[in-house]
């Protein structure tokens, strides 16, 4: 089985308007017989975006279209391709609640889902780590340095496996290192192999699978999957199921480097 199980869409409203067939047609045409699209879902109840452009999260409005055109094109290319409806949840630190429910209305029309953390908490307000370099920057400041809002980000996360988010909880996580997104920006050497391994044997025990996401060798200053190429080893000898996800918002970026970064892994 060839997979890619990390995948945004038209209805992303941060990413671009290629349509899914694009995205189909290039997954065959490369030989994969699995693909799950997972589009950013809605935002929990209450919360507020805080990236300048509001645009992190799928409008609710857009929620049904988005699962009916999936269907459609779930039975259309059954005999080329096995396409998974999915959706990349938030997990938000104190919108727990809010979240389990929202994973129950979700959850039953759902083949696939990813648990990921953009947003972090910090003296009750929330910021999207992964929006930009400058809000990055500005952040680590405001925690007190970038090692600080590293350790934040692992901690969230290992809430995040924690967490009780109902039946319908999803069993993968998102891109384990997206606190790397920005390492040749802010150019501190941060050790947070501890933090990483502690968080793969969590995983571990709690039995989820990782998105073994290549986007990060693309980004500017990340230059790396998420995780690095020596986590994703120690996952496999970790007996942690690995599901490579290429993180594409856009066709052109759609299976990039899944030669590098999971057949040799």
């Amino acid at each position: 089985m060839k997979r890619d199980a990390h995948i945004h869409s038209p209805f992303c409203p941060h990413g671009t308007t290629d349509a899914f067939e694009l995205y189909i047609e290039k997954a065959i045409k490369n030989g994969f017989t699995d693909i799950s699209f997972t589009e950013h879902a809605p935002a929990p109840e209450g919360f507020i975006d805080t990236v300048p452009t509001k645009d992190s999260f799928l409008n609710p409005n857009l929620l049904e279209p988005y699962l009916v055109k999936l269907q459609q094109l779930k039975k259309q290319y059954t005999s080329d391709i096995s396409i998974h409806i999915g959706l990349e949840f938030d997990y938000i630190e104190g919108y727990e609640k809010e979240t389990a429910h929202l994973l129950d209305e979700i959850g039953p029309t759902l083949d696939d889902s990813i648990l990921s953390v953009h947003f972090l908490l910090f003296e009750k307000k929330y910021t999207c780590i992964d929006f930009s370099a400058e809000s990055f920057l500005h952040f680590s400041e405001q925690v007190g340095s970038v090692e600080i809002a590293y350790d934040l980000y692992y901690k969230t996360l290992q809430k995040s496996i924690l967490a009780d988010l109902g039946p319908y909880k999803p069993k993968r996580i998102g891109h384990p290192t997206l606190i790397h997104k920005f390492q040749h920006a802010h150019q501190m050497k941060v050790d947070d192999h501890a933090s990483i391994m502690s968080t793969l044997h969590l995983m571990k025990e709690h039995r989820y699978e990782l998105d073994v996401n290549s986007a990060g060798l693309a980004k500017e200053y990340c230059r790396e999957p998420y995780p690095p190429e020596r986590y994703i080893i120690v996952a496999k000898e970790l007996d942690i199921p690995l599901v490579f996800g290429s993180d594409a918002h856009r066709v052109q970026d759609l299976h990039q480097y899944y030669e590098k970064v999971y057949t040799d892994s």
